[in-house]
């Protein structure tokens, strides 16, 4: 990818941003606390208003993709942030796009969303004013620190399904928590509920039609851009603290007649393996995403064969992506030793973190969606997943 000036000096702040995390990265994974000084780190670097002056996905992404590496949790919630925002901006609603852009570029506001397709819909009611909402989802990540939520609810009246942003902290909305997962574990991808939460009319961003709607189905194909550069990121950092440690700390093996791990030909071989996987999954995200820009360029003008072409290069991602970090995370323990699965070292983390963020969907379907598009030229259906 192409960077500007004003680009590089936000991949120069992610990098600052990565260095920081790095340094206990292992010791909060152990702690498992919520993320709120590592969303503040966020907010006082200014990563959270990336993309609001008219930077596009690659710049989001590439600032996404150095914090994820370094810790991919907060990874994880810059990501899905810079997607709700964008997210939002899909609906026909200039007004609310230049009040919620303008707020966070102000007070450098962090998003996060309530969308998980499998739940139970939450229930809206309109009332004076605008909406009341009512129920619970699971898995809502970040959402317990958000300064604002895009979420969507079906109307009790009408059976449209409306999309608006609640403030965090507003009353009648509780977080019970429950995030006790093996990986990913600064998310905060606990519940949250809706207990007749106010919405006022001007904060409704819109209703899906009943139809399939090209643009505003891209959502669904963010949310997997976003996963496969996560994952990309996780097998970069692993890539990345793995050799360092055989650079400065691995012994060869008696057997290999060498003097230096790095001189070992079956260690070289290996790390130049999991190097190339990794650079080439990295670069069919990196075509994903330009993919994804260019259809969310086209606006209404989308067509329905231009959004099946974008979401099969995302799927051709998403597979890619999670076969590489899968491999990578468990092939480096091959190459640091036994004494480096010492806890302190915390390399099982990137393990963890990508066995439980590739469980995010079957990746199985979308090899089917990329075989179907292929063959027959059949296009992935509009669902939440694709």
């Amino acid at each position: 990818m192409t960077f500007t000036a004003a680009d590089q000096k936000w991949l120069a702040v992610a990098d600052e941003v990565a260095a920081t995390l790095r340094t206990d990265a292992a010791e909060r994974d152990r702690a498992n606390l919520p993320p709120v000084r590592e969303v503040e780190l966020l907010r006082e670097s200014g990563l959270l208003t990336v993309g609001l002056d008219g930077d596009g996905w690659a710049t989001r992404i590439a600032v996404t993709r150095t914090v994820a590496a370094a810790d991919a949790s907060i990874g994880h919630l810059l990501g899905y942030h810079h997607l709700q925002l964008w997210r939002s901006e899909l609906f026909d609603n200039a007004e609310l796009t230049a009040r919620t852009r303008a707020e966070t570029a102000r007070d450098r506001l962090f998003w996060a969303g309530v969308s998980n397709p499998l739940d139970a819909a939450l229930q809206l009611t309109p009332v004076d004013g605008g909406f009341v909402v009512e129920g619970t989802k699971t898995f809502a990540t970040g959402a317990s620190l958000a300064d604002r939520l895009v979420v969507s609810a079906t109307r009790v009246d009408t059976g449209e399904k409306v999309t608006f942003v609640v403030r965090g902290g507003v009353d009648g909305l509780d977080f019970p928590g429950g995030w006790d997962n093996i990986g990913q574990r600064l998310t905060a991808s606990g519940g949250v509920r809706f207990q007749r939460v106010f919405v006022p009319a001007e904060d409704v961003l819109g209703v899906q039609p009943e139809e399939n709607h090209p643009r505003l189905s891209l959502a669904a194909l963010g949310f997997q851009l976003v996963l496969s550069h996560v994952h990309v990121a996780i097998a970069e950092g692993a890539l990345a603290e793995a050799a360092e440690y055989t650079r400065t700390r691995s012994r060869p093996w008696f057997a290999s007649g060498v003097d230096h791990a790095t001189d070992d030909p079956h260690v070289l071989a290996s790390y130049g393996e999991m190097v190339a996987d990794v650079r080439a999954a990295a670069l069919l995200a990196d075509r994903a995403a330009e993919e994804l820009a260019f259809v969310a360029d086209r606006g209404t003008a989308l067509t329905a064969e231009q959004r099946a072409a974008a979401a099969t290069s995302i799927s051709q991602a998403k597979v890619v992506s999670t076969r590489v970090v899968n491999q990578v995370t468990t092939r480096v323990f091959e190459q640091v030793g036994a004494r480096a699965t010492a806890s302190g070292h915390g390399f099982d983390r990137f393990w963890r973190n990508a066995r439980t963020l590739t469980l995010h969907d079957p990746v199985a379907y979308k090899a089917r969606e990329v075989g179907a598009y292929f063959l027959t030229g059949a296009h992935p259906a509009f669902t939440g997943y694709s």
